[in-house]
């Protein structure tokens, strides 16, 4: 009885389940319950169950492996197979209900990593009968996983196998324990030890902890055994309201199906990411990844928290249509990647602990450095917990009781992968800023003014003296965690270093963004660094928009297959966006008649809006004075020297001393250019401090000796570089007019205090260093000082607690190391800084954000991480705001990080439609054309030519209206697309109307010419055709074109061939032959092999083989010269016809199908890849060697997986089928029979009765055709085949099981069983009216009735046989057939009947057959019987005299001894 609420079971498809599966398999009485056992099958013993047991996974998808000694002899790994089959274990039994599989679960399968085996084992389902005593406990029927609604399938894949992950080689029931990775915790009756490898029987899985069976698939948690094992869940949604979406998510699965198998460029993928991948489980949408250090996580953690995850999965998973789609805003679809929470936490602390010490924030606030296991606190993980705030932002423990409360405040908390990273620095008591206590609270930085609420002395001119009260203005920013900051005194002015404990500030700074950037040029930053100039955007869009349409001549395609129109019907242009053909002819003549009115075609005006936006604003034509000291100034010319000094005493910063201060070598090389010799230069600048001093010039002073100690630190000097520091910042005795020399001194200062380990000077110099650094603009240098005490700046922002001083110093961090050329180093500051940064940061208008963005993309391009670089780039498109110039910059990061195809990348169409949207706003017009041709172009090569012809129309009215001098190429480009939407007649109107307004050179006429031709032949215009081509041909031939007038006789031939004169298309195609071969390398060479394929076929069709031979492989060879994998695909295609059906010769044919079966590999081409290893399996199986059997089981095991992961069940159930096929010519009867009832189950589960019927008659041919176990196919077209057959209707079919059963019956010890078949072939040949069936049917049923002994039956249908014979006869078969008939008529009345006279008639008729066929040896048998019985049973001697004459004179003529014609009783 079925299960409430299913479908009843069909009835063609009852007789099937009341019997066993496949022949062999023991009776069962009853019929299928819902109580089901997977029951061990052992072919052709009669045993039901050897103790093997065997698995199906997948739902019935396909056979998995099974245990036991019966299994391992089948399953030994062979050479022949190569796919990965351990993913398919674990127990399942199922029964065949409507509308597929019902499955009921008795052990969830076992992840078994790098599992390969030689062969597939198929699931058999038994009924019925007693369950040995190692079988499961029967468990509930549950309905198919597309029946339940939301419930998950069982899981399948190369990892974990069912509803509770394992990691060994037999199926393990598992619960996850209380530290398991899990979304939920389990109860404790369901508490059990994890174990990652070992034997656990079914009985054990199906009783442990009772837990129910019709539980959905596991949780993400749950899927890895191990703690650093992570599942990502990979939902397809719509991107503004979250909501899932169905279709994209069964193209999601299908993919991820596909790439099961060939996991390769998803775990490159996941590398990126620092994930390791561990298996793919397509039916519930998981990938399961795993880490090994914790540099991995941490990464993979910054990558999630970005969204990169989302996206770079997206862009492996998604085919090209994906990209093309311009849905609305609702209807946007996305890929997410759900992590639990929990699951990457644990990950994390386990890797924490295993790689030693690391660093945990205690409950007295304080920082320390911890080994070993520790009892962290754990955050609240709500059910929409986000995986990465788990890392990234640990949150207090949960208060449930005042115990668990106590517990979780005593117990550390790990600080967030970033913070340990960065706090992993040599330790000493110098630089650590762990010492104290860190704040209990988030700490915002401070702007403005503040109100002192103490007095204060200064101890140093540097340092401020203010009273209580006194009003202080905050120059930059007060940093949290720092004791001092840069402020002016309200009332006297004076500019100092304020204790931060004793003001209080008024205002906090609550905008990041304010914060991190306290100047405009620190804002410009990103800009600069990424900046790209109008004539990169050009270059840009013209590599884009380029075809070679419009420089040379279009060869005709016509006669070839053309490709499908790929989703026309699906594209959801808005209605502007699809003009009709009368309109866009209308708009044509409009653009000519504005072309012909400016003949001059001026220029494109520029576009400054990419400048602007990428570049930042330019230089000052006028140069500043600057300090430039060469070898030429003496000492004793006092007026140089004193100009000198003078610029340098300046008492604010200029631009000339920015490189001063920053003594990189490119600066140091312009300043001091004329100096090889650094001793030389410091005893110069030595000898102009000592003016200076003289002089009483304080500023020069400080400058020259800033510079002295800088060059001191390059040769190591330290104490020396140390005494020109501490006189530097005495010198300056507090003023702060050069606020970037103030910096500059107090960072070289405090680097060389920190590099001699001078503690005392270190905690005077080194807080107010950093205060300069992080709370003013633009002091960063290039040296490795500021690196260090940035640093040490952000390790206090760490301690500080305070995400904008953090992101204020990742962002210095990131400056100064892009700066250095070390963009490695700035790598993980920049991914920190911009996940701080809120979704919606920046005031509305800056691109600082995008630009970030983008510097971070073209890091990850630097560094080979494409799928990286590409999902930055969608990120930043999405979440910031971007100008035409970023817009254009991320096109180009698109084409430099996708693979290379010929095709362009479909993502570019996203950033193109931006470009667009920003095109809209007025900046940048000159390029607005460019963009529309550049997406037409992009449409058209991906087969999408109606939304192409809709944007080139569109670039088609922007260059007319702008004036551009692209009209005409643009027009032409609008004409050929036309021409290949078949859309001819539009193309012929553009085209005409481009010849009539005389707009073209010379070079496009011919172009325009060839077109219209190829329009007009297409149209059956056929002379205007002819005449097109000859004025492209003159032109061509004027202006010395040799490959476009091959092209033309290449189109000539083509246009004689469709009017029938083969002879003239020879001559034409051959002379394009000449002019190609004659082109330089590389050039023309697609065009060159389709006109060798063409004068192949036409040579083929003359009957000129071997002239044909030559030009398929002369093509062949250029396209593998060219590596243009099109042109091979076209020619490897026409070889492997030639040499399969116009000389035949098998091994070039698998040659050349092996080879092109590379191709689909190379293009990835699922369907085509089935296709042909189907096709070669065939070829080998044509062979006829037991090594061609073994090629050919290889390459059909192939296909079955190709098929089994594009889930076309018909064609898997006819791979399991060609399996059995060629296991049964390879005498492996137990293979056979297991996979021809994995074809049947395969066949049975579309439900389609027409399907099951063919399968089940093709697995009786199998036996029927063979020579051994014949009688196996009884069973199969009896029980199974003969009811499909009857229940369908399917007369043919009926008729075909009737005449086959009658035929093997006949030959098996019970004959009598085929009388009723046979009677049945003769009605059904009566109905259906076959003449040549009723004779084959009587024919059959004379036979059975002579073995029987029934001679007056069989006497009465074999004359009924002869009586259906044709008149007259044609062929001599049929009279050799009359012979054997009456033949065997002659020896039933004679032998049964006992009637010699009526038997001599019918050896007479034989004989007249005989004679009439010319066999003397019949006639001499039957000349010679006739004699006999004519002698001895009529005694009519001369009448046996005359037929023994006879005979003897045949035998005579055949040499045949006489003692064989001896007059004598018949035998």
């Amino acid at each position: 009885m079925s299960a409430p609420g299913n479908p009843a079971l069909p009835p063609e498809l009852k007789p099937l389940l009341s019997n066993p599966v496949g022949p062999g398999a023991a009776e069962a009485g009853a019929s299928v319950a819902p109580d089901l056992h997977l029951r061990a099958w052992a072919p052709g013993n009669g045993q039901a169950g050897q103790g093997l047991e065997l698995a199906q996974a997948r739902a019935n998808d396909q056979p998995a492996l099974g245990g036991g000694a019966a299994a391992q002899a089948c399953l030994s790994p062979g050479p022949d197979t190569e796919r990965k089959w351990g993913r398919k274990q674990g127990a399942v039994a199922a029964a065949v209900q409507s509308n597929g599989l019902w499955v009921a679960e008795t052990a969830c399968g076992a992840r078994q990593r790098g599992a390969r085996s030689g062969h597939l084992v198929p699931a058999v389902l038994q009924s019925g009968a007693q369950s040995p005593a190692w079988h499961a406990e029967p468990l509930a029927v549950r309905p198919p996983p597309a029946m339940e609604g939301p419930e998950e399938p069982a899981p399948r894949g190369n990892g974990p196998a069912g509803p509770w992950g394992g990691s060994g080689d037999h199926g393990v029931r598992e619960v996850a324990k209380s530290t398991s990775v899990s979304w939920e915790r389990p109860r404790p009756e369901e508490a059990k030890a994890t174990v990652r490898g070992g034997l656990c029987s079914a009985t054990d899985a199906a009783l442990a902890s009772g837990v129910s069976q019709q539980a959905a698939g596991p949780s993400p948690g749950q899927m890895g055994s191990c703690p650093t094992d992570l599942t990502l869940q990979l939902l397809a949604v719509r991107r503004k309201s979250g909501l899932p979406d169905p279709n994209l998510q069964q193209a999601l699965r299908g993919r991820l199906r596909l790439l099961e198998n060939e996991s390769c460029e998803v775990a490159r993928a996941l590398g990126e990411l620092s994930a390791r991948l561990l298996s793919i489980h397509s039916d519930q949408d998981r990938l399961v990844v795993t880490f090994k250090t914790f540099e991995e996580i941490w990464k993979f953690s910054t990558y999630h928290a970005l969204g990169f995850t989302h996206h770079c999965l997206e862009n492996l998973l998604m085919d090209q249509a994906f990209w093309l789609l311009e849905p609305d805003e609702d209807q946007e679809t996305a890929v997410r990647v759900q992590v639990d929470a929990d699951a990457l936490r644990l990950a994390y602390e386990s890797l924490l602990v295993q790689e030693g010490p690391f660093f945990v924030l205690c409950p007295d606030h304080h920082v320390r450095v911890r080994n070993g296991p520790q009892p962290f606190r754990r955050p609240p993980r709500g059910p929409q917990a986000d995986a990465a705030t788990a890392v990234d932002s640990p949150a207090p423990s949960p208060r449930t009781s005042s115990e668990a409360e106590g517990a979780a405040a005593s117990a550390p908390e790990p600080l967030i992968p970033f913070h340990q990273w960065a706090l992993r620095v040599p330790k000493d008591s110098v630089n650590d800023p762990l010492g104290g206590p860190v704040a209990p609270d988030v700490q915002l930085m401070a702007m403005g003014p503040a109100l002192a609420v103490a007095d204060c002395q200064g101890s140093g001119p540097e340092e401020m003296t203010f009273q209580s009260g006194d009003c202080i203005e905050i120059l930059g920013a007060q940093v949290p965690g720092l004791p001092w900051c840069l402020g002016r005194h309200t009332a006297s002015g004076q500019v100092g270093f304020v204790q931060t404990s004793l003001i209080n500030v008024q205002g906090q700074a609550s905008d990041l963004e304010n914060v991190i950037f306290l100047s405009e040029e620190e804002r410009s930053f990103f800009s600069r660094e990424g900046c790209f100039s109008e004539e990169e955007a050009r270059q840009l869009l013209r590599r884009m928009s380029s075809t070679n349409v419009c420089t040379i001549y279009s060869l005709d395609t016509s006669e070839e297959a053309e490709t499908q129109q790929q989703q026309e019907e699906q594209e959801m242009s808005p209605p502007c966006l699809n003009p009709e053909p009368q309109e866009i002819l209308q708009t044509v003549k409009n653009v000519l008649e504005q072309c012909k009115s400016c003949r001059g075609c001026p220029e494109e005006p520029g576009s400054p809006g990419i400048h602007r936006a990428s570049s930042g604003a330019s230089l000052p034509d006028t140069e500043e004075p600057s300090f430039c000291l060469g070898t030429g100034d003496d000492g004793a010319d006092p007026e140089a020297l004193g100009s000198q000094l003078l610029f340098l005493d300046s008492p604010g910063f200029q631009a000339g001393f920015q490189g001063l201060y920053d003594l990189s070598p490119p600066t140091l090389s312009g300043v001091f250019g004329g100096f090889t010799d650094e001793e030389e230069l410091v005893r110069r600048l030595a000898e102009a401090r000592g003016v200076a001093k003289k002089a009483g010039l304080p500023m020069a002073l400080a400058r020259l000796c800033f510079l002295l100690g800088r060059l001191c630190v390059r040769q190591l000097k330290l104490s020396q570089a140390r005494v020109y520091f501490e006189e530097a910042l005495g010198v300056l005795g507090g003023r702060f007019g050069d606020l970037v020399l103030v910096a500059a001194v107090y960072t070289s200062l405090a680097s060389v205090y920190l590099r001699q380990k001078n503690k005392e000077k270190c905690a005077q110099v080194v807080p107010k260093a950093l205060a300069l650094l992080l709370g003013t603009p633009g002091h960063v240098g290039s040296s490795e000082a500021d690196s260090s005490l940035l640093t040490l700046a952000l390790r206090r922002a760490i301690s500080s607690r305070s995400p904008q001083a953090e992101a204020r110093a990742c962002f210095l961090l990131a400056k100064h190391h892009a700066r250095l050329k070390q963009p490695e180093e700035a790598m993980p500051f920049l991914e920190r800084l911009l996940l701080l940064l809120p979704e919606a940061a920046g005031t509305p208008g800056t691109s600082w954000p995008m630009d970030c963005y983008l510097l971070l993309a073209s890091i990850y391009s630097q560094r080979c991480l494409p799928h990286l670089a590409l999902s930055c780039i969608r990120v930043a498109s999405l979440r910031a705001q971007g100008s035409l110039g970023s817009a254009l910059r991320s096109a180009a990061l698109v084409l430099q990080n996708s693979p290379r195809l010929p095709l362009l990348p479909a993502q570019l169409a996203h950033y193109l439609r931006r470009a667009l949207a920003t095109l809209a706003s007025g900046s940048g017009q000159a390029l607005h054309g460019t963009v529309y041709a550049s997406l037409a172009q992009l449409y058209s090569q991906h087969g999408w030519q109606g939304r192409a012809i809709a944007f080139m129309a569109q670039a088609v009215e922007t260059d007319a209206r702008l004036g551009g001098c692209t009209v005409v190429d643009r027009l032409v480009a609008l004409a050929w697309l036309h021409v290949l939407h078949r859309q001819s007649p539009a193309a012929l109107g553009i085209l005409e109307s481009l010849l009539e307004a005389a707009v073209a050179t010379p070079d496009q006429e011919g172009l325009i010419t060839n077109m219209m031709a190829i329009a007009l032949k297409r149209t059956g215009r056929t002379r205007r055709a002819a005449e097109s081509y000859y004025c492209a041909l003159r032109v061509a031939r004027r202006l010395s074109r040799p490959q476009n007038e091959a092209v033309v006789l290449a189109n000539f031939g083509a246009l004689c061939l469709q009017a029938g004169a083969g002879g003239l298309a020879q001559h034409y195609l051959l002379e394009a032959v000449k002019l190609f071969s004659r082109l330089p390398s590389r050039e023309g060479s697609p065009d060159f092999t389709r006109v060798l394929l063409r004068l192949g076929d036409l040579c083929t069709r003359r009957a000129l083989a071997r002239q044909a031979k030559c030009y398929y492989e002369w093509a062949f060879l250029v396209a593998v010269e060219m590596d243009h994998w099109e042109s091979q695909l076209l020619a490897v295609q026409r070889l492997c016809h030639f040499y399969s059906a116009v000389v035949p010769n098998e091994a070039r044919c698998v040659v050349y199908h092996e080879f092109q079966l590379s191709l689909a590999r190379r293009v990835n081409d699922k369907v085509l890849e089935g296709q042909l290893l189907e096709t070669i399996s065939q070829l080998y199986l044509s062979l006829g060697t037991e090594r061609a059997y073994r090629s050919a089981l290889e390459y059909t095991k192939r296909s079955l997986g190709v098929f089994i992961d594009l889930l076309k069940k018909d064609k898997e159930a006819h791979a399991w089928l060609q399996a059995g096929k060629i296991y049964y010519v390879l005498r492996q009867s137990e293979l056979v029979d297991l996979y021809i009832q994995a074809a049947q189950n395969a066949a049975l589960y579309t439900g389609d009765p027409g399907l099951g019927l063919q399968l089940f008659e093709e697995a009786g041919d199998i036996f029927f055709n063979g020579t051994w176990d014949r009688e196996k196919a009884v069973s199969f077209y009896r029980d199974r085949a003969l009811p499909l057959a009857v229940s369908t209707g399917s007369r043919e079919a009926e008729l075909r099981l009737c005449n086959k059963l009658s035929a093997l019956l006949a030959e098996t010890e019970t004959p009598q069983e085929g009388l009723e078949f046979a009677h049945t072939a003769l009605a059904l040949s009566l109905t259906l009216g076959d003449q040549l069936s009723q004779r084959v049917a009587c024919h059959r049923l004379a036979a059975l009735h002579q073995r029987l002994g029934h001679g007056e039956l069989a006497e009465h249908f074999y004359l009924k046989a002869l009586s259906l014979c044709t008149s007259p006869l044609e062929f001599d078969e049929e009279t050799l057939y009359y012979v054997k008939v009456y033949l065997a008529l002659g020896n039933i009345i004679f032998y049964d009947l006992k009637d010699p006279l009526d038997a001599a008639g019918y050896y007479q008729l034989a004989l007249a057959a005989a004679m009439g066929l010319g066999s003397k040896r019949a006639q001499m048998k039957l000349c010679a019987r006739l004699a006999s019985i004519y002698h001895h049973s009529l005694l009519d001697r001369e009448t046996s005299l005359f037929f023994y004459q006879k005979a003897r004179t045949f035998a005579t003529e055949l040499s045949v001894r006489r003692g064989r014609l001896a007059p004598g009783p018949p035998s």
